[in-house]
């Protein structure tokens, strides 16, 4: 049987027991109407303010809103989206 740390390509056994380490996740949205630095900014503002959220990447030629972070709420999410004057698709 391996012993802890034995095996480099396993990420638990290099993990000290009791590790709590975080999870990220990541949720991309569609938001058709953004098309300029404003937009931009009023998404990634709001998105922002929600707990849990590490980063905000908005990418104005796709479209895309792209949020990572910890148990992220897809409602509060999208109602940040809303807030800021838009709608995800």
């Amino acid at each position: 049987m391996p012993r802890l740390g034995s095996d480099p390509n396993n990420f638990w056994s290099n993990t000290p027991i009791g590790y709590t380490g975080r999870v990220s996740e990541t949720a991309v949205y569609s938001v058709p109407a953004m098309h300029c630095g404003h937009c931009e900014r009023a998404v990634r503002e709001e998105i922002s303010l929600l707990a849990g959220v590490e980063s905000v990447e908005v990418d104005l030629e796709t479209k895309l809103v792209t949020i990572t972070g910890e148990s992220l709420d897809d409602a509060a999410l999208r109602a940040a989206i809303e807030e800021a004057g838009y709608e995800a698709a």
